[in-house]
Order: C-alpha cells, then structure tokens, then sequence
C-alpha cells in the first residue's frame, strides 16, 4: 500500500473535525505538517493530532520535500494560491469549498489542475444531498417528473440580527462572491439536472457595517437576503432564495416540478408525488444508494489509483463559481447575464 504524506494549511473547523481526524483513520496516511493563521494555533493543532512540523509560513509548507499532499483548510482568499504552488510543486491537492473567490480563480486553477492532468484536485463537496443524490438522480432518469418545468431552492432563514459581530462570510476579503449557501445548493443541481445559461439577481444588504474580531465597524458588502431567477440548459426555470433575514421560512428545501410529478427534498427528507396524488409522501432511500461523507477517503483513493474522483472536481467548481459570478454581475449591473462566463 502506497504511504500518502499529508500536509495542512488551514486548519479551519472542518479541517479539524473531519479531514485531519479521517485521514488519520485511514491506513498509509500520515499528516505531517501544519501552518495557520499563526504559529500559536498551528501548534495547538500539531499537538490535538500529534502532528510532527509546524511551519510558520504555507510556503514553505507546499514546498517542502515532507508531504505529497496538501489539504487546504483555508477560507477562499487563499485557495488558488496555495492550489496553484501545490500543483506547481507536484503534489494532490484537497481544497475546501467554496472553490475561490471568483471566476477568474476559479479558472486558474481549472487550467492548472488540466495542465497536471497526473495529480489528484479535489474540492470538498456540497454535504447537503449526498444522502439523495442518486435516488434524485434515478428518478429523473426514469421519468419520474415527466418534463422538468419548474425549480424552487431556498435556502437561510432566521430573523435579522444588527448586532451579530462580522463573519468571515460576511468579508468580501476572505469570501470573495461567494453569498450564503448559493454555491453549495447549486453544486447540488448541477448534479441533478446540469448548469444555468441566463441569470438575472437582486440582492440587499440590510446591514451595512459591522464589528470584527478587534471592535473595528467594517463595511459589509455580502448580501443578507438574494432572489435568483435563472433560465436552466435542461429548459427548466429555476428560482433561488437565499437569506439571513426570513423568519420562519421553514427549513432550507429545493423542489422540483415537473409535467407529470413533483420531488421535494427537506431537512434530510426526499418527498414525492405523481399528477393524481393528493400530497407528497417520503420517498425511501435505498441502502445501495444513500450516499454519505467520504471526502477523505475519496482523494486518497483517488492518489492510489484505486477509484475514480466523483465528488468534487475542478470542472464543477468552475460552473459554480461562474454561476457565483454570473449572480454578482447581474446584482451590480441589473441586467441577464448569460453563461458560462468566459
């Protein structure tokens, strides 16, 4: 079995509660490394993990001999640039989502990842539908919806908070386009029925400062409530909600509708019905077709050649953000844009 060196920049929550832990698990695979933010939290991580080098800056951590992979842990701001020098050093590659800050990144690490076509790039999938992902699509290809009409996504809730202090996400800085859970319930559709050609947006951002981590007021940029209008390849017409603002909305859910039936998935339940059905009903997932978490075991088994990447690779994250891109564009200028965003 071949042994798989890992080394980590950023070691965000996720990284410390699924990707460090799980790649631990795994036989052959041992984290050899560490940077942070500082060098304080990186060594609080190296000693939670038993992790044997810290380094002070991500740098020299790709570049170093030590590892023939890297995670990285990091938010958005740093992802096509430690993506980029990894690839460039000629080591595997785990990113977290979202995939980066924009189109443009996004496509920089596309075209680096196909000119080093021999590495494994993985981004870290959507986890919201992994549980229904196939049955989903098992079921559009049976012609459970008849003709795909129509497509409703919600996602957020929650009333307004004025005084919440700035999130990362919040920090056009370090999150870049990206708004809310756009790009994940997005990633979701594109597994289920393919990519948007023409998006027209309105976002608003009710507060427009914020403190941060130091008590400083911050101006806000990322929108706190988004309506999308997007017109699908597939031919279907899909309406997005994404807010921090709707107050007893209900739990996040993307319905969709068609000629001959409706699927409705919602706080982890697939629902159901035909043209003469009186409502929906939960639709059984089979054992054989549940998915679930394995991200860590994927791009390890992806690096040994032992099974093909599915879940997530460049490509996709290239549609997602141009999508985050297409949205942004059409917030800023009022008008259709259409993709993909060259």
């Amino acid at each position: 079995m071949k042994r798989i060196r890992v080394g980590i920049v950023g070691a965000g929550a996720n990284t410390v509660t699924q990707h460090i832990p799980r790649l631990q698990a795994l036989a052959g695979v041992e984290v050899v490394s560490v940077a942070n933010r500082s060098r304080a939290s990186a060594e609080r991580v190296a000693q939670q993990f038993a992790i044997p080098t810290v380094y002070d800056r991500w740098e020299d951590l790709v570049a170093a001999a030590d590892s023939d992979a890297i995670v990285v842990g990091t938010w958005p701001y740093l992802h096509a640039r430690v993506t980029l020098a990894a690839l460039a050093a000629g080591k595997h590659l785990l990113c977290e989502a979202r995939m980066a800050m924009n189109a443009a990144e996004a496509r920089q690490m596309y075209d680096a990842a196909c000119a080093n076509s021999h590495l494994v790039a993985q981004l870290v999938p959507s986890p919201y539908t992994l549980a229904v992902d196939a049955t989903i699509q098992r079921l559009l290809a049976e012609g459970y919806l008849g003709e795909l009409l129509a497509i409703d996504i919600h996602g957020g809730g929650g009333f307004i908070d004025h005084d919440a202090p700035l999130h990362w996400r919040q920090n056009g800085d370090l999150s870049g386009l990206n708004v809310l859970s756009l790009g994940i319930w997005y990633e979701a559709l594109l597994r289920w029925v393919g990519e948007a050609s023409r998006v027209v947006a309105l976002g608003r951002t009710f507060v427009r400062q914020r403190r941060d981590s130091d008590g400083l007021l911050r101006a806000v940029r990322v929108p706190d409530h988004l309506d999308i209008v997007a017109e699908m390849a597939c031919g279907a017409q899909a309406r997005f909600q994404f807010s921090a603002v709707t107050g007893h909305a209900g739990a996040p859910s993307a319905t969709l509708y068609g000629s001959e039936g409706t699927l409705r998935f919602s706080d982890g339940r697939l629902l159901g019905g035909g043209r003469g059905d009186a409502e929906l009903r939960e639709i059984t997932i089979p054992d054989h077709e549940r998915g679930f978490w394995r991200v860590e075991e994927e791009f390890i088994g992806a690096i040994r050649g032992t099974e093909q990447l599915r879940l997530t690779d460049f490509a996709t994250g290239l549609k997602y953000m141009q999508f985050t891109e297409a949205v942004a564009q059409s917030m800023a200028s009022g008008s259709v844009v259409v993709l993909p965003i060259v």
